[in-house]
C-alpha cells in the first residue's frame, strides 16, 4: 500500500447498534455482505491501535424532527440516523476508546461542518484509510473532501459497502478517477502494517 507521511484510519458511519435488520428503521438500502466486513473492519481497527495509529470514528446523526438532515430526504434515502434511536448508535464491535475521536457529522462528508480538519491536521495526517458505508454516499464523498484537502486517501474494497452492489463499485472507480493509488484491499492494509516500524513514524499521540 502506498502511503505518505502520519497515516489515520477513519472509520465512516458503521451503525446499527445491536438492532437487527428487519427491525431497523433507518431507511437506507444496503448491498449484501455487511457480515463478512466485521471481521476485515475489525481487524484493521486492532492492526492500527498496536501500531499506535490514530483511529477516527464517524457517526452521522441527526434530530427527531429532522430539522438538520438537509436535502437527504430528497433521494432514496428515508428518515435515517435519527437520535435517540438504537440502531442510530455505533454498531457493536466498533468501540471507540476514551482518548480517541468520535465525530458527530450531519452531511455525509465527515469533513463537512465537523472538527475533521482540525483532528487530522493535530495528527499531522498526510493519508487516511477508509473503511465504512455507505461506498457510493458518505465513504465517496468524505474521500472527495480528503482530495480537495490535498490528502492522499486509501479505500479499502472489502471493508466498504454501497447502496448497492453497482453503486459500490461506480463510486470505487470515481474515486480511483481522483487518485490512482486509492483502492486497497484488507490485505494490503495489513502487509502495510506488517512493515510499519514504529521508530519510522513521527509521534501522533
Amino acid at each position: 500500500m502506498n502511503v505518505t507521511g502520519n497515516t489515520v484510519l477513519i472509520v465512516v458511519d458503521i451503525q446499527g447498534g445491536n438492532v437487527p435488520k428487519d427491525a431497523n428503521r433507518t431507511e437506507i438500502p444496503s448491498m449484501e455482505g455487511r457480515a463478512d466486513r466485521v471481521p476485515r473492519v475489525t481487524e484493521i481497527i486492532r492492526r492500527f491501535r498496536e501500531n499506535d495509529l490514530p483511529v477516527v470514528f464517524i457517526q452521522e446523526v441527526h434530530k427527531p424532527s429532522l430539522v438538520d438532515i438537509g436535502r437527504e430526504l430528497d433521494g432514496t434515502e428515508g428518515p435515517h440516523c435519527v437520535e435517540g434511536w438504537p440502531e442510530t448508535e455505533l454498531a457493536e464491535h466498533i468501540d471507540p476508546r476514551p482518548e480517541e475521536f468520535l465525530i458527530k457529522k450531519r452531511r455525509y462528508s465527515a469533513f463537512f461542518g465537523t472538527e475533521l480538519e482540525i483532528v487530522l491536521k493535530a495528527y499531522k495526517a498526510e493519508t487516511v484509510v477508509l473503511v465504512g458505508g455507505l461506498t457510493d454516499v458518505c465513504v465517496h464523498y468524505t474521500a472527495v473532501d480528503a482530495h480537495q484537502h490535498d490528502y492522499r486517501f486509501r479505500v479499502v474494497t472489502d471493508g466498504v459497502g454501497g447502496s448497492t452492489q453497482q453503486a459500490h463499485d461506480n463510486a470505487l472507480a470515481a474515486m480511483q478517477y481522483l487518485q490512482r493509488d486509492a483502492l486497497v484491499t484488507t490485505a494490503d492494509v495489513t502487509a502495510w502494517l506488517d512493515d510499519v516500524e514504529a521508530d519510522t513514524l513521527e509521534p501522533v499521540r
